[in-house]
């Protein structure tokens, strides 16, 4: 069964620099390990596509029921010189609540 990650998680989403910060928290303890199948940096990098130049770095933060990425060359350039609407990646972590993500049926 698909759904749309918002179902199982929300998210924060920032800047350092030209690095968009997004993390997905899940709503419930026993979503925790769908999301950590699921959202590989991998998949997240695909979903963004040519909004992200650079790598994507996933870290698990298991006590929290949390991911944290790091999608590096995600914000042309930053803050003070990106040309973008979203400079500082505030819609990222929205934009990735979109991505479609299997779960067990009856979840």
């Amino acid at each position: 069964m698909t759904v749309p990650l918002s179902r199982l998680a929300h998210t924060r989403s920032g800047d350092k620099g030209d690095t968009c910060n997004i993390g997905v928290i899940a709503w419930e303890e026993r979503y925790y390990p769908i999301l950590v199948q699921e959202l590989t940096a991998e998949r997240v990098k695909r979903h963004f596509g040519e909004l992200v130049q650079g790598e994507v770095e996933r870290f698990e933060l298991p006590n929290l029921c949390a991911l944290n990425f790091l999608l590096h060359g995600a914000l042309g350039g930053g803050g003070t010189v990106s040309l973008r609407t979203d400079a500082q990646g505030k819609t990222f972590g929205a934009a990735l609540l979109r991505l479609e993500i299997e779960i067990p049926a009856g979840l």
